[in-house]
């Protein structure tokens, strides 16, 4: 089984973003997220009258898998999400032998930021796999699909995150199956409780942006009713 740890800070970061209100340091966004932001408020904010999965009411949704299944927004979540994966596993100095979440909206993001990585390097191990929300009853039986093994070391990820339910989902199958969750890293965090019930169970949550990241400059609103 392959693995990597990096321990090393990449010799062209990319300048960070701060993901949470509340955070002391300010610091400047780079190009390719301010890009990937850009598209997020162009093709998937959403106003108007919403109920979420959690059978919350909301005025503001977001359709994350119009951008994770656009190819230009394919290949930014590729790019930002696997400086951030090398960037947290050096900063936790955790090893991670594939990534992966619960089907449908982590697919696209895990399979991204999987391609991103073999893009820049061809020997990474990084493998990407789907945890089903039940086991196939036919077959192999398997509720996780894909490149998964016991034993390996996972950054488990989501599109959006409110309550932390799906994501939770995937953690509890993951370790069902032996392995180990390094991190968690979900492309937009709605801030409504979903990161602290996540990390209550001591898995650090790192989203790319949050909710106050798409408001704060938000354009090309999309007016919509619906069922989200």
């Amino acid at each position: 089984m392959r693995s990597f740890s990096i321990l090393r800070s990449s010799p062209t970061p990319l300048k960070q973003v701060v993901l949470r209100a509340d955070a002391a340091e300010v610091v400047k966004m780079s190009p390719l997220k301010e890009q990937l932001r850009a598209l997020l408020q162009q093709k998937s904010v959403c106003h108007g009258e919403f109920t979420l999965a959690s059978g919350a009411k909301s005025d503001f949704y977001v359709d994350a898998r119009v951008t994770t299944m656009d190819p230009r927004g394919a290949q930014l979540i590729g790019q930002v999400g696997w400086q951030l994966v090398k960037e947290t596993s050096s900063k936790l100095g955790r090893r991670v032998n594939a990534i992966g979440g619960l089907t449908l909206g982590a697919d696209p993001v895990a399979l991204s930021i999987g391609i991103a990585a073999q893009l820049e390097d061809p020997s990474t191990p990084l493998q990407v796999f789907t945890v089903r929300k039940a086991a196939k009853e036919h077959g192999r039986l398997k509720r996780i699909e894909g490149n998964f093994s016991p034993g390996d070391s996972v950054v488990v990820v989501d599109d959006v995150i409110t309550t932390g339910g799906s994501t939770i989902q995937a953690i509890e199958a993951i370790e069902e199956a032996k392995g180990s969750v390094a991190f968690v890293l979900v492309l937009v965090d709605r801030e409504e409780g979903g990161r602290e019930n996540i990390e209550k169970s001591g898995h650090k949550v790192v989203p790319i942006f949050a909710r106050s990241d798409l408001v704060k400059a938000d354009v090309g609103r999309r007016p919509n009713l619906g069922l989200a």
